[in-house]
């Protein structure tokens, strides 16, 4: 497997202790990336999936946090802003956990001199805040879909077919999800605006953007670990990609993109 050297790594959503976590992907992504700096943005460990009987922990999933650790240990700042799912490590904000920096929020200067503003993004979802009853139910609409989509696509590779994306599909046949991330954009933008930064990184709605404004501001969301499986990555120029790592099965490992659907931004 090649190795990648970049200067910077965002990634979020990993939910390690969900059935549905795609922890052999990112074990493959982490080993074969070298990076100066590496920002969890949030949902690492699904702490609220551990509090039920639907958390499982396996040490797949261990192997992830010995991954970080390593990586940490070898040199590459690692930053940690804990999101909705793992709230319990924010009282850890401004301290470390060993090698590992916990923040509330963030600042990454880029190589070209930009400065972004990284956060996990739960603040904006109005959503959790309009009632617990309600944001549970969504919830759990996600979960069946995303774990119905895991077993299709078992029978789908069994049947020599391509991966396809049940909970992608959806997303894009409904107008109030695609309005629910438009406000989700918006709100980010206009705060990340406030903070006078150029751009702003985060996670937690599990739909990977990168995109630049009419008046010059980066919107990058880095995805998820459970369905899209992308991060994304600084170059050493400072230029931003948004990356993917295909669900295919038997095909070279290691065979990183960008998704046709998303925009690589390149420093000036």
């Amino acid at each position: 497997m090649s190795q990648r050297t970049v200067r910077a790594v965002f990634i979020s959503d990993i939910h390690l202790a969900n059935p549905n976590s795609q922890v052999d992907l990112l074990a493959e992504f982490l080993n074969t990336t070298d990076m100066e700096y590496l920002y969890l943005l949030g949902d690492v460990v699904d702490l609220w999936k551990l509090s039920t009987r639907r958390g499982r922990w396996h040490k797949d999933h261990e192997r992830i946090l010995h991954l970080v650790l390593a990586k940490a240990r070898s040199g590459t700042k690692v930053v940690y802003v804990p999101g909705n799912h793992d709230p319990f490590f924010r009282h850890f904000a401004n301290n470390s956990l060993g090698p590992v920096e916990v923040k509330q929020e963030a600042i990454h200067t880029a190589a070209s001199g930009e400065k972004y503003l990284l956060l996990h993004g739960d603040r904006f979802d109005e959503d959790i805040y309009c009632g617990h009853f309600w944001w549970h139910l969504g919830e759990w609409a996600y979960e069946a879909v995303v774990t119905l989509n895991r077993y299709v696509n078992r029978l789908r590779a069994a049947l020599g077919r391509p991966y396809w994306s049940l909970p992608g599909a959806l997303k894009m046949r409904s107008k109030k999800v695609q309005a629910y991330i438009d406000s989700f954009e918006e709100k980010v933008i206009a705060y990340g605006r406030e903070q006078g930064v150029q751009g702003v990184v985060c996670g937690h709605i599990h739909q990977g953007q990168l995109r630049i404004t009419e008046d010059g501001f980066v919107y990058a969301n880095d995805g998820d670990w459970v369905e899209s499986c992308s991060a994304l990555l600084e170059h050493t120029d400072g230029s931003l990609e948004l990356i993917q790592v295909p669900h295919t099965q038997g095909q070279t490992k290691n065979r990183l993109h960008p998704s046709p659907a998303w925009t690589c931004l390149k420093a000036e």
